[in-house]
This record gives structure tokens, C-alpha cells and sequence, in this order.
């Protein structure tokens, strides 16, 4: 009998172990299933001579990201279609619209409808396709963890730190690719423990804002107080106050101006950060979407087609009707208190979120080779480079040093330049990908993450 050490985590593992199934003639033994089998495993990979030659293969072989082959076309989609929602979440704070007053929002022409964009904006937009980004990045940690090294994971977070940061210091105070790779980097402390275990703890993490909430709103313990003084204490030396606050970015005219806002901009984001609890809600998140990744549950959408009905059903009916509840708290203000905010924060956001991905992958089974999906696909596919695009050009219209829109427009409008500015994504998406293997951010990326050159070009 022949004895074969797989692992579930392992697409080509699965794909032999299907080839084997039934034949009396092989053992298939799964080295994450038990300690005892890992031990046996490493023990022939170190002493047995078939493993020679295995190891000198793979010494030759170069490290490598994810070829266009083993792409999987709805994960590309899906993360366009987070890279829409995210840009219309995202523009109101480009157009400077969010920091203004009351009265001055009210002063609009546009008031009226303005009030229903933000209350649909907060009831299925707000923080549903950053659970979907979110998602999905955590299934990008399982591809690589499958493939390659912790290591060369690390690495690919500490090189996204840096990006990050350079993003939040020299163009907008609103990134959140710093927190996506500080909780990126502490995925690998949970990647021992059990399927369930993981649940359970990705469970705990999302909750744990409600319980901190309860703190603060109770026990008068203020987490972020430390910060939000030092970001007005950092706002005071670089003379902004909040009367000119919403102002100051449509009207400065050099980019001096414009980066001593964006110094108290990143104090004011740790506090949101701090404030919002959104580490622990990210890394729940992450293991959510890298228990997907693990068991590939992307690639076998047929299997899951009624389930994935029964969660479209159920997910979307109380996604929206707790939505409602949530929207009518943040443009009311929070009238139930703390606590019940952020609590019906995290039991609308998420599963409404989760109704999104299902009624997505539903109409992608039925129609996989609709146009639809290979249009967001394409930006989907380039996620960094649009990411950072979006907000170079929220700059260039709403800042002062470009067309200095800021402060101009109703909430209605700024969403339609938002829909468009996508939309040209798209067309340069479809375009680039004609010509070019990845986006190029992630092109530069990926070479640092591996140490190789990659040619970028298709031909």
C-alpha cells in the first residue's frame, strides 16, 4: 500500500486525492488532522531518499505568486464589486461633505434627497463592502499560507505596512490598509487552532466592540480619549480649529497646506481606529475569510448552491431589516445610546454583508460568463493600484490643489461622481489587463514580497 501525505489547505493535494479515492492500493493520510501524522510525514521528508529530489525541485524553483490559471474569476469579481462600495463610502469624506455642519448640509440644494441618499448610504453601504474587502483578504492570506512560507507572509505585510502608512502620511488621513496589514500580521498566532475554535474566536472578535462600548458608555472608561487629544492638540500647532476644519483641504494651495492636515489626519485616524475598535472586528473578519480560503470554499460553489440559497434568503432579509434600524441610529444620532449602536452595527453589517457575497455568487453560477462579472473582475484584479488611484483622484477634484470641488456638492451628486469615477476604472482596468499581467502597485509589490522580477507584460 502507498501511503499519501496531504493536506486540506492544499489545492493539489485535494485534486490528487480525488484521483486515488476508492483505490485500495493508496492510504491518503492528512498531516493537519493530527500531530502523530505531521511527525510521521517530517520524518520520511528528513531521512527517506525519495525525498531528495523533491527537495532539490524546489530549491530551483523560484517563488511565485498566483498564476492567471489559478485565478478563480468570482473572487476577483467580488472584490470589485467591494472596490464600488467602497468609493461611495469613501467620497463623501474626499468632498469634504461629511465635516460639514448640520446647517450647512441642510443649506444644500440638494438637502432633501440628500437625506435619503444618506440614509440608503448607511443602510447598504456602510460598512458591508469593507466586510466584503475584509473578507476576501483573508482569503488571499489562505491562498498564500497554502502555497508558500510564513515567513514570505510576514514579509508581504510588513511590506504593505509600509504602503499603508506612506498612503495615510502623504495623500489621505482615511486609509485602512495600515490596519488591514497590522491584523494581517497577527493571523499566523491562530493558525493552529480547530476550524470551530476559530469560529468561536472570530465570533468573540467581532463582539468585542459591543462589550468595549459597554465600558465606555457605563464604566466611563474612554479608550480613545488619549488619542483624540492628541489629534487636536497636533490640529492646534498646525492652526486648524473646527471652524475651518471642513475647509481647510478646498482651500489650500500648496501641498505643504495640505500635508499639516494630514499629520493631525493620521491622530485623528488612530483615534477612529481606537475609538471604533477595529482591530479585533478586522481579524475576525480575516479568520472568517481565511477559513474560506482554507477550504476553498470559493471553487466549490456548486456543492454549497442550496445552503448558499438558505443564506442569501435569511441574510438579506435580516441584514436589511436591522440595516434600517442601524441608519435611522447614525442619522439620528445615536438616540438608543453607545451600546445599541455599535451592537446593531455588528449584527447588520455582517450578515447583510454575507447576503451581498451569496446573492453574488448565486447570479454568478447562473450566468458565469456574463460581462458583468469579467467588468468588475478586471479592477477587482488590479484592487491595490484602483484602491490608491480613488484617492488621487479625490484629491484632484475636492482639494485645493485641483479643481477644489470640496464643500460645493450635495450628497447625490458626490455618490454619481463616485458611480463614475468607477466606472472609468473599469474601461482603464479592462484596458491595462489587455497588455499587463497585474496592476502596477501590485506588480511592484509582489516582486518585493518574493525577491523575484516578474515580467509584467502579457506578451
Amino acid at each position: 500500500m502507498i501511503k499519501m501525505y496531504v493536506m486540506q489547505t492544499c489545492p493539489d493535494c485535494e485534486y490528487v486525492e480525488k484521483q486515488v479515492e476508492g483505490n485500495p492500493n493508496f492510504k491518503v493520510i492528512d498531516i493537519g488532522k493530527h500531530v502523530r501524522n505531521l511527525k510521521e510525514f517530517l520524518k520520511l521528508h528528513d531521512t527517506h531518499p525519495a525525498s531528495d529530489e523533491a527537495k532539490t525541485v524546489m530549491e530551483k524553483t523560484p517563488l511565485s505568486p498566483t498564476t492567471a490559471k489559478e485565478r478563480h474569476v468570482v473572487l476577483d469579481a467580488l472584490r470589485g464589486l467591494a472596490l464600488l462600495g467602497i468609493v461611495l463610502a469613501n467620497f463623501p469624506e474626499f468632498a469634504l461633505w461629511t465635516f460639514l455642519s448640520a446647517d450647512e448640509q441642510a443649506a444644500m440644494p440638494t438637502a432633501g434627497v440628500d437625506r435619503i441618499v444618506r440614509f440608503l448610504q448607511y443602510m447598504l453601504v456602510d460598512g458591508k463592502f469593507y466586510t466584503i474587502f475584509s473578507l476576501l483578504f483573508g482569503v488571499g492570506f489562505a491562498l498564500i499560507l497554502s502555497r508558500h512560507s510564513v515567513s514570505l507572509f510576514v514579509r508581504r505585510m510588513a511590506i504593505l505596512i509600509v504602503i499603508g502608512a506612506c498612503h495615510l502620511m502623504f495623500i489621505w488621513s482615511g486609509d485602512i490598509l495600515l490596519l488591514y496589514a497590522v491584523g494581517g500580521l497577527m493571523l499566523p498566532l491562530f493558525l493552529r487552532l480547530k476550524d470551530r475554535l476559530l469560529l468561536w474566536l472570530a465570533a468573540c472578535l467581532i463582539l468585542i466592540p459591543v462589550g468595549l462600548d459597554v465600558l465606555t458608555e457605563y464604566a466611563g472608561i474612554d479608550f480613545a480619549g488619549p488619542f483624540y487629544n492628541l489629534w487636536w492638540r497636533e490640529a492646534s500647532q498646525q492652526g486648524i480649529t473646527e471652524e475651518n476644519f471642513a475647509t481647510w483641504l478646498r482651500d489650500t494651495d500648496s501641498y505643504g497646506q495640505m500635508f499639516a492636515f494630514l499629520l493631525q489626519g493620521a491622530c485623528e485616524r488612530m483615534w477612529e481606529f481606537v475609538s471604533g475598535h477595529r482591530l479585533p472586528k478586522v481579524v475576525g473578519l480575516f479568520i472568517i475569510g481565511y477559513l474560506i480560503g482554507k477550504h476553498r470554499l470559493y471553487a466549490r460553489l456548486d456543492e454549497y448552491h442550496s445552503w448558499l440559497r438558505r443564506l442569501c434568503r435569511y441574510a438579506l432579509a435580516w441584514g436589511l431589516l436591522v440595516s434600517a434600524l442601524y441608519a435611522w441610529s447614525s442619522t439620528e444620532g445615536h438616540p438608543w445610546g453607545l451600546t445599541v449602536h455599535s451592537l446593531l452595527y455588528a449584527v447588520s453589517v455582517i450578515p447583510l454583508a454575507f447576503g451581498y457575497i451569496a446573492l453574488f455568487c448565486l447570479l454568478f453560477m447562473r450566468c458565469p460568463t456574463n460581462r458583468v462579472f469579467s467588468w468588475l473582475a478586471a479592477p477587482g484584479r488590479m484592487a491595490l493600484s484602483n484602491y490608491l488611484s480613488q484617492s488621487l483622484i479625490g484629491v484632484l477634484l475636492f482639494y485645493g490643489l485641483g479643481f477644489g470641488l470640496g464643500c460645493s456638492m450635495g450628497l447625490i451628486y458626490i455618490e454619481l461622481t463616485a458611480l463614475t469615477v468607477f466606472a472609468v476604472q473599469i474601461v482603464v482596468s479592462c484596458w491595462w489587463l489587455r497588455w499587463f499581467r497585474f496592476g502596477p502597485l501590485k506588480w511592484i509589490w509582489r516582486m518585493l514580497t518574493y525577491g523575484n522580477y516578474f515580467k509584467i507584460c502579457t506578451k
